[in-house]
């Protein structure tokens, strides 16, 4: 399997929201974010799909090591780093010089993982926002740039597009993240709303469980409006395989609100057809 076919399968099986946007890409613009997300992928998988914590540790670290050494190598003559082993990036660093991908940018995607395998709790939600910077927000500018960014504000508005998105995940996540014993909502949010930790690792729904809920919902409500509103609209064009994700999140966001929050016990998602509408939606008429 050649490596821009490893890529293609590995988005493609994740079942993303993401691979809907990558659906009206020109080609080699959905060949680099297609191989980029398959990057996110792999080190995402190499933490949620490990039990072995020590496990988990030596695959970061692997990772780390050959991201290092595969930008490190730049270029040979046909601009590829030749010793990368990884397909993921076989497929990725083709790409890297046109869209300004560096080193550091996936390497900060393995911090936010690696976050995962340090820490269970964050305390505020400073502590959390730093988590989702790294994991959905540099993923953002990185998406931005293969999108075809023109300004520089642009990244502020990736940013703050990949901490709404991030949060609307860990909205959707609470229970399942409970079963792996991670809570991702604040500690003091928890406080402000006598939620007890040992209530959402139980799954225990409450009245006080749905009033943290809808605090959260509305702080995600807060930050897509943040985005939109930094986006600037000489990128806007550009930029709608990301209001493509906006879309889709913001309705999934809805549902959760909607469902009144019962997602202790089951998973809140739209159907393939309904992403699909959405993202055919900003694509053709140019609304979210």
């Amino acid at each position: 399997m050649n490596p821009e076919t490893y890529v293609q399968e590995k988005a493609a099986a994740s079942g993303s929201s993401f691979y809907y946007a990558f659906l009206f890409l020109p080609p080699p613009q959905r060949a680099a974010i297609t191989a980029f997300y398959a990057f996110c992928r792999e080190v995402d998988d190499a933490v949620d799909e490990v039990s072995e914590a020590s496990v988990a540790q030596a695959k970061l670290a692997w990772w780390r090591t050959e991201v290092a050494r595969a930008f490190s190598q730049t270029q040979s003559t046909d601009g590829l780093a030749a010793k990368a082993s990884h397909p993921v990036l076989k497929a990725l660093l083709p790409h890297a010089a046109t869209y300004s991908i560096e080193a550091h940018h996936l390497q900060s995607i393995i911090d936010g993982c690696q976050m995962d395998l340090d820490q269970t709790r964050y305390l505020d939600y400073a502590g959390l926002a730093r988590y989702c910077h790294l994991v959905a927000g540099v993923v953002g500018e990185v998406a931005a740039r293969i999108f075809g960014q023109t300004q520089a504000q642009t990244t502020a508005y990736a940013h703050q597009l990949g901490q709404a998105l991030q949060l609307t995940n860990i909205l959707r996540d609470v229970g399942e993240d409970a079963m792996r014993g991670r809570i991702y909502l604040p500690i003091e949010d928890l406080q402000r709303f006598d939620v007890k930790a040992h209530e959402i690792l139980q799954r225990i729904d409450s009245p006080r469980f749905q009033a943290l809920m809808a605090f959260e919902a509305e702080r995600a409500q807060k930050l897509y409006d943040a985005a939109l509103a930094l986006l600037p609209t000489a990128d806007r064009r550009a930029q709608k395989p990301g209001l493509m994700m906006a879309s889709i999140y913001r309705n999934l966001l809805n549902e959760i609100q909607a469902s009144q929050f019962q997602v202790l016990h089951q998973r809140i998602a739209l159907t393939p057809l309904r992403k699909f509408w959405l993202a055919w939606k900003v694509q053709a008429l140019g609304r979210l």
